[in-house]
């Protein structure tokens, strides 16, 4: 389990919401889902999505998938991992930093959340947190990536 942090594509005039709600309509969990066969275009966001993280916040590790392209981040302040799939993607953390462990690491989620809204047209949004990424408070998403980790750890361990 990990703390997500979901990207949609949310056309002109749509929320978020909406455009969730419409991915969620058309899920269908007997279906085999589709393979990701990345465009030129998509390629080319990625490359200048892993090229800019890696040279904005560290090294990354990157794969491509059956459904997905994947980078991971293993630095200082932690792990996580970015999944794309060309109209969507997310980015999962670990719950594994309690109290003010979290806060570096939502740094560098956020961080990398905001280049994913750049470079991708992606819209991020922290259910978590209940904050859009372009505009939400790292230090709430932080506190609550903490909170959940600790009360994981003190009860679950």
């Amino acid at each position: 389990m990990t703390y997500d942090i979901h990207f949609l594509r949310v056309e002109p005039g749509r929320s978020f919401d909406e455009a969730m709600q419409e991915v969620g309509s058309a899920y269908d969990p007997e279906a085999e889902p589709d393979p990701m066969n990345p465009t030129d275009a998509q390629r080319a966001v990625w490359d200048r999505l892993t090229r800019r993280i890696s040279q904005e916040v560290g090294p990354i590790t990157s794969e491509e998938y059956l459904y997905s392209l994947t980078l991971w981040r293993d630095g200082p302040a932690g792990h996580l991992q970015l999944d794309y799939a060309g109209d969507s993607a997310f980015i999962g953390i670990p719950y594994r930093y309690s109290g003010q462990a979290a806060l570096p690491i939502m740094v560098e989620a956020y961080r990398i959340a905001r280049t994913v809204e750049e470079e991708c047209g992606l819209e991020g949004y922290d259910a978590e947190a209940d904050q859009s990424v372009r505009t939400g408070d790292v230090g709430v998403a932080a506190a609550r990536l903490g909170g959940v980790s600790h009360w994981a750890r003190s009860r679950l361990t």
